[in-house]
């Protein structure tokens, strides 16, 4: 490696199987050079949540970050942990420090059939991280009442949108968002679709939401149409816009093989609902997030496993699955490959997520998770220790073959 990548710790279950993948199946096999950030839940609270901002800061300065998956507290986890407060998600942080996109795609496995037959390839959800419902307000009412939006420009330019008269008690919700990062997420979106060669589909619900979600179809285009147009028709890609009750009857009936963009809530539902359909698993799909400025982190799409860790704890052997974890680190040492111009480690990459694959398609070894879903039966259903054994055996196998170039 040439420059390092910024590694990101977390917690739980999710932490433990971190550091034996890493252990195990990068460093024995690679001259890994990190820039390491622990985000353990008590280091955030010690710091008041500084670390995740230098963790951010640093993927800006270093350019590839890789992230466990961490905590993000609620008012059980402050008693658990002793903490101060409810520190915000560190994904939130580190996205809107990166101004990144979220993509999420499935791990597509042969012995794993999609529940939707026709799909043969992966669906990748890019998911605007930004605004939305994530950043609403919300009021709830007792009687009867009207209420208004109201904007106030620094300039003393005021805007009124009455909302509605209510016959009695209620609740309503106002949420905004900005052209800024709307356009910084059509960029990351056309980027990696270039990146990957593949067709992007923008899906909203303009006839309704006439000015919201129209706004977002109108940068949409905007973008595509000054910066993206002439090199997808030069790659012979696509770009569709689809209202998104039809872009889900399209998706139904099609192959898969697209980048679907999709808002923050939509792609926050999208991305589970298409990690269940082909897998059933948050284990066996990818997450990645990109800048418009090509900054990039990878991570586990799954959270902590809090589960699996209070049973480890107890000295329990668990069936936890590590490939959403393997799949973080392949990625960001592909990336770092990419950009350092090493094709020796993209090499890697490739083959680390092969050895991963043979080991459930043609070993049939697998985790609990898998064996519930994969068609046959599996030869064993491995304790995490077992699985990552079965796919260093593979890797080491099929790494040193190439090595040799045989």
């Amino acid at each position: 490696m040439i420059k390092p990548i910024v590694e990101i710790d977390g917690d739980e279950m999710a932490r433990i199987v971190w550091h034996w993948v890493k252990e195990r199946l990068i460093e024995p096999f690679v001259e890994l050079k990190v820039e390491y950030y622990d985000l353990h839940i008590k280091i955030r609270d010690e710091t008041n949540d500084r670390i995740t901002i230098e963790a951010a800061e640093a993927i800006k300065r270093v350019g590839v970050g890789v992230k466990c998956a961490t905590i993000t507290p609620n008012a059980e986890r402050v008693k658990e942990y002793g903490l101060k407060r409810e520190w915000r998600s560190p994904n939130a942080t580190i996205r809107e420090i990166l101004d990144g996109t979220i993509f999420r795609a499935p791990i597509v496995i042969r012995s794993v059939i999609p529940a939707v037959r026709f799909w043969k390839k992966p669906i990748v959800v890019a998911r605007h991280a930004f605004g939305d419902i994530y950043s609403g307000t919300g009021i709830r009412f007792d009687d009867i009442g009207e209420a208004e939006i109201v904007y106030r420009s620094r300039l003393g330019r005021e805007i009124r949108v009455k909302i509605g008269v209510f016959p009695g008690p209620g609740v309503l919700q106002a949420y905004y968002n900005l052209d800024r990062s709307i356009e910084s997420f059509a960029r990351a979106v056309f980027k990696y679709a270039l990146m990957n060669n593949l067709d992007v589909w923008f899906a909203a619900k303009e006839t309704i939401s006439k000015v919201y979600d129209a706004r977002f179809k109108e940068v949409f285009q905007e973008v595509f149409e000054g910066e993206f147009k002439e090199i997808f028709n030069e790659k012979g890609l696509k770009y569709e816009y689809y209202l998104i009750d039809d872009a889900y009857a399209r998706a139904i009936r099609s192959e898969g093989g697209f980048v679907w963009a999709a808002k923050n809530y939509d792609g926050d539902v999208l991305s589970d609902m298409i990690a269940a359909a082909y897998s059933g698993s948050l284990a066996m799909m990818t997450s990645e997030l990109l800048s418009p400025e090509a900054h990039y982190m990878s991570e586990a799409a799954h959270g902590t496993v809090q589960r699996h860790y209070y049973r480890y704890l107890k000295g329990e052997k668990t069936s936890t699955n590590p490939t959403a974890i393997i799949f973080a680190w392949s990625r960001a040492l592909k990336r770092r490959g990419e950009l350092d111009g090493s094709s020796e480690l993209i090499e890697f990459a490739h083959t680390l997520e092969e050895a991963v694959k043979k080991t459930i398609e043609v070993d049939r070894v697998v985790t609990q998770d898998i064996a519930k879903v994969m068609e046959g039966q599996p030869s064993l259903v491995a304790t995490t220790e077992e699985f990552i054994e079965s796919i260093r055996k593979n890797l080491e196998h099929l790494y040193y073959h190439r090595l040799r170039g045989l």
